[in-house]
């Protein structure tokens, strides 16, 4: 007997910050086909236009999540197109500079954190209202494996991923009794050009080789390697769908089991 496939999120409405390229695009790909419909936001503008017209059930548009106004109003923009939302997928963020703590600019601490932390209390705060309407959900905040170690020259993107775990925690015990579920997702390195600039930063920082400070992070895993944003997209879906329906509360590696995050 040939088995039909029922699409993991059939209609569940969606929103991805920074979904128009990288792991938010993967997602945004990804829970098309599983049948939902995705509005992303993103500030890179060229990415938005490119997208825009692409699929009937992708709402793209440009919006700067650090602006709590720009996010409010991107809210409302969701409700009106999609009728409520059931998904909301923090995914916005930054690498922040390299930089020993007193070198550090008090306005690139202040940036990272208002991106990396302090968007995410946006989105969550205009979402959760839409979330509880439509009678439970999901919440997944981008994390890392860096919320559980210290990161040398890291302290701003460290200081706000750890920050994120304590958030995801709360809002899965505020949320819980809405049937909503909060969960962290901590990848380690991601393939692509976020990480290739991190490497060739701290390259420059420390007076090494990219080739040298490329092999030093995949040391840091188990596996020895990087993640890809399909990697990523594959345990987000399984956490969104019914398979994950009784986890929240939880920060889970997608990182091939990161060991240390110290330097070498």
């Amino acid at each position: 007997m040939r088995e039909t496939h029922s699409p993991a999120l059939k209609d569940k409405r969606v929103v991805i910050t920074a979904g128009a390229g990288g792991i938010g695009l993967a997602m945004a790909r990804a829970m098309l086909k599983e049948g939902a419909r995705v509005s992303v936001c993103d500030i890179d503008e060229g990415s938005i236009e490119a997208l825009s017209g692409c699929d009937d059930r992708l709402l793209a548009l440009q919006v700067d999540v650090s602006n709590p106004e720009a996010v409010r109003s991107y809210f409302e923009i969701v409700q009106q197109r999609f009728g409520g939302l059931d998904i909301l997928v923090n995914n916005a963020g930054i690498a922040g500079p390299t930089a020993p703590c007193e070198e550090v600019a008090i306005e690139d601490w202040r940036r990272t954190i208002e991106i990396d932390l302090n968007a995410q209390f946006y989105c969550a705060k205009y979402a959760i209202p839409m979330i509880k309407a439509s009678g439970g959900g999901s919440i997944l905040n981008m994390a890392s494996n860096a919320a559980f170690f210290g990161y040398a020259l890291r302290s701003p993107y460290t200081a706000a991923k750890w920050a994120l775990i304590g958030l995801t925690k709360t809002l899965a015990m505020e949320l819980g009794p809405y049937n909503i579920r909060v969960n962290a997702l901590c990848p380690c390195s991601v393939e692509g050009p976020r990480i290739d600039g991190v490497i060739a930063r701290e390259a420059a920082s420390r007076g090494l080789s990219t080739e040298k400070i490329r092999a030093d992070y995949q040391r840091q895993s188990s596996l020895r390697t990087f993640v890809s944003p399909e990697d990523v997209t594959a345990m987000a879906l399984f956490l969104l769908s019914d398979s994950g329906r009784r986890i929240s509360g939880q920060a889970i590696g997608v990182d091939g089991h990161t060991e240390t995050l110290a330097q070498f």
